[in-house]
């Protein structure tokens, strides 16, 4: 018996909540999944990862079905954020906790920590990692909930 197809609107969505941005929209997928493709329905939590050392894809796995997948990612926020450019209202206010992205050369780390100052998204700002009593890291603000910092 064949498998069900999976509903791709459920990959979109996944990716939407990933990156923080919609279809089509700066730091959201370029465009939906493609509907010609034909997956088996994915009986587990989709498992979703930056792929590429600029962030440009996400890659979309379903461990239990077999298959991955990957999607284009509208780069304009990253290359706004990289130039420090400040977009309103703080998204991040101080005291709360946040994912940090270290990315390098073909890696991507991430730790927890919180913010010690509030920021705007594309801002820099001061965040502590939680459990160490180190100074405080200066991170830009990507996302609600996240920021981020790159290495040379």
């Amino acid at each position: 018996m064949a498998a069900s197809p999976m509903d791709l609107s459920i990959i979109d969505r996944a990716v939407a909540d990933f990156t923080g941005a919609g279809i089509g929209q700066p730091g959201g997928a370029k465009l939906p999944v493609d509907r010609r493709l034909r997956l088996d329905d994915c009986q587990t939590p989709l498992d979703l990862q930056w792929f590429g050392r600029d962030q440009r894809s996400v890659q979309i796995a379903c461990p239990t079905a077999g298959w991955r997948i990957y999607v284009a990612v509208d780069s304009r926020m990253g290359a706004a954020s990289r130039f420090g450019q400040s977009h309103g209202e703080a998204i991040v206010k101080r005291g709360e906790n946040v994912s940090i992205l270290v990315r390098g050369n073909g890696f991507t780390l991430t730790r927890q920590g919180s913010a010690v100052e509030d920021g705007a998204q594309g801002e820099w700002i001061k965040v502590r990692v939680n459990g160490k009593k180190a100074e405080a890291l200066r991170a830009m603000v990507i996302r609600p909930g996240q920021v981020g910092i790159d290495l040379p």
